[in-house]
C-alpha cells in the first residue's frame, strides 16, 4: 500500500465531446477523489486541450483572464470576428488560428484552397503585438489554407513580390512565382515577439508527405492544386533561406521544408519559425506549459485523467500521451473513458497503469452523456480507492459492461 500520509494528486482530463467540458470533468473527477483522500491530500485540477480546439478557453481560464474579440477576416477575406486573449500583465497572447483561418468557417460556399490563406490570423497577431504582448502562443488546426503563414506575415508587413517587385496574390496558389521578401515594414515588436506554435502532426512543409500533398485535398484540393500549392511552399522554403534573418539562424531550404511539424495548418509557422526564430512544441505540452500542469505534475504522487475514447490515438500527441511521457517514474496514472479500446496489456504498455470505462451497464449513449458527471465522479473515488488497495476493480467493470446492451459501445468522441 502507498504512503498516503499527504499524497499530490493531480487531476488533468480533457473534455468528453458532446458531454462534458474539460473543466466539468475535471471539477467531477475532484469531487469522487476527495471522497476517498484523507484531508492531508494536496489536490491539483487542470482541465487540459491538447491543442486543437478549446485550447484558446483552456488557457484563458487558467489564467483567470477574460476571452476577448475583435475583428478580422476568415481564409477567403470576409470580415469576421475572432476571439483571443492575454495573461495578466498582457505581454503573453493566446491565438487559435481557426478563428480567423478555420475550414468550417469558409465551408458554406466552395473552396478556395489556391486562395485561402491566413492573413486573418495575422491581424490578430498584429494587434496583440501593437498592444504589448512579446510571446504569443499560437495554437494550430482545423485551417482552410496552404499558404506557408505568408498571410499572417503580410498583416505583420511584410511583402511577397514576384520578379517584377509587385506582390504577390493572396494564398499558396501564387507562391511558385515568389523572387524575394521585403521585411522593411515589419511592424514595430515583431522582430522582438517570441512565438510558441502547437502543432499536432510531424509532417514537413514540403513533398508527399507534406502540407499540400497530405492536407491539401481536405482543404478542396485537386491533384493540379496540390501539386501547385507543394511547388509554392518549395519555392517559399527557398526564398526564406535567402532572407538575412534565415541565414542567421544557418536554416537552408531543405532545413526548413523538412521541420517535423512544420506542415500543420497548412505549413502557418514556416515563416514565423525561419524568420523569427518561432518554437514548434506538441500542443498537449503548450497547453501544459501554459497552465502550469508542466511543473506540477513533476511531483504527482497520483494523476487522473479522461476522456470520451482511449484508444491508439490518444498515444499519439493527445492528452494522455502528454502525461504518460511527462510524469515522474513513480506516479500512478489512471484513465478514465467513456470507451476503452485497449486491452490491459496495451494500456500497462503504454504507461496507464489503471484504464476504467465510464459506464456500467447503462443502455444507450443517451444515457451515458446525460449521468457523465456523476459517473465520472464515481470512477475518481474508485480510482482512488484502488491506488490505495488495488483490486480488481476492472475484471468488475468488464463484467457490468457485459450485462448491458451492446448499444454501450457507441462512440464518445475523444
Amino acid at each position: 500500500m502507498p504512503d498516503i500520509h499527504s499524497p499530490v494528486i493531480v487531476i488533468a482530463p480533457d473534455s468528453f465531446k458532446g458531454s462534458l467540458s474539460a473543466a466539468d470533468a475535471a471539477a467531477a473527477l475532484e469531487r469522487g477523489a476527495r471522497e476517498v483522500l484523507p484531508e492531508t491530500a494536496t489536490v491539483l485540477t487542470f482541465p487540459m486541450a491538447d491543442g486543437g480546439e478549446g485550447s484558446l478557453n483552456t488557457v484563458l481560464a487558467a489564467w483567470l483572464q477574460p476571452t476577448l474579440s475583435m475583428a478580422t477576416v476568415d481564409a477567403i477575406g470576409r470580415e469576421r470576428d475572432a476571439d483571443y486573449g492575454f495573461d495578466l500583465d498582457g505581454r503573453r497572447a493566446v491565438i487559435e488560428a481557426a478563428q480567423a483561418n478555420g475550414l468550417p468557417d469558409v465551408s458554406d460556399v466552395p473552396l478556395q484552397p489556391l486562395r485561402a490563406d491566413s492573413y486573418g490570423v495575422g491581424v490578430i497577431a498584429a494587434s496583440v503585438i501593437e498592444r504589448g504582448a512579446r510571446e504569443i502562443t499560437l495554437f494550430l488546426g482545423g485551417s482552410a489554407s496552404s499558404d506557408g503563414g505568408t498571410g499572417l506575415l503580410r498583416a505583420l508587413g511584410a511583402r511577397f513580390l514576384d520578379a517584377d517587385g509587385d506582390e504577390l496574390a493572396p494564398g499558396g496558389g501564387a507562391l511558385a512565382a515568389l523572387e524575394t521578401i521585403d521585411l522593411s515594414g515589419l511592424i514595430a515588436g515583431a522582430l522582438e515577439t517570441h512565438w510558441r506554435v502547437a502543432v499536432d502532426v510531424t509532417n514537413p512543409l514540403t513533398g508527399t508527405d507534406g502540407a499540400a500533398h497530405v492536407f491539401g485535398p481536405q482543404k478542396g484540393a485537386s491533384a493540379s492544386d496540390v501539386a501547385v500549392l507543394d511547388a509554392g511552399l518549395i519555392r517559399l522554403s527557398e526564398v526564406l533561406a535567402e532572407t538575412t534573418l534565415a541565414s542567421e539562424r544557418s536554416f537552408s531550404a531543405a532545413g526548413i521544408a523538412s521541420l517535423p511539424g512544420i506542415g500543420a495548418a497548412g505549413g502557418i509557422a514556416a515563416g514565423l519559425v525561419a524568420l523569427f526564430g518561432a518554437e514548434l512544441v506538441p500542443g498537449a505540452q503548450l497547453v501544459a506549459d501554459a497552465i502550469g500542469l508542466s511543473a506540477a505534475i513533476e511531483r504527482a504522487d497520483v494523476i487522473l485523467t479522461g476522456e470520451g475514447r482511449l484508444d491508439h490515438q490518444s498515444l499519439d500527441g493527445k492528452v494522455i500521451d502528454y502525461l504518460r511521457g511527462a510524469k515522474n517514474p513513480t506516479s500512478w496514472l489512471a484513465v478514465i473513458a467513456g470507451e476503452n479500446h485497449l486491452t490491459p496489456d496495451e494500456s500497462a504498455a503504454a504507461g496507464i497503469d489503471l484504464a476504467l470505462p465510464l459506464g456500467t451497464g447503462i443502455q444507450n449513449r443517451k444515457e451515458l452523456f446525460q449521468y457523465a458527471g456523476p459517473l465520472l465522479e464515481a470512477r475518481g473515488a474508485h480510482a482512488i480507492a484502488e491506488w490505495l488497495d488495488p483490486t480488481d476493480l476492472e475484471a468488475e467493470f468488464d463484467d457490468d459492461d457485459a450485462e448491458g446492451d451492446k448499444n454501450d459501445k457507441d462512440e464518445l468522441n475523444a
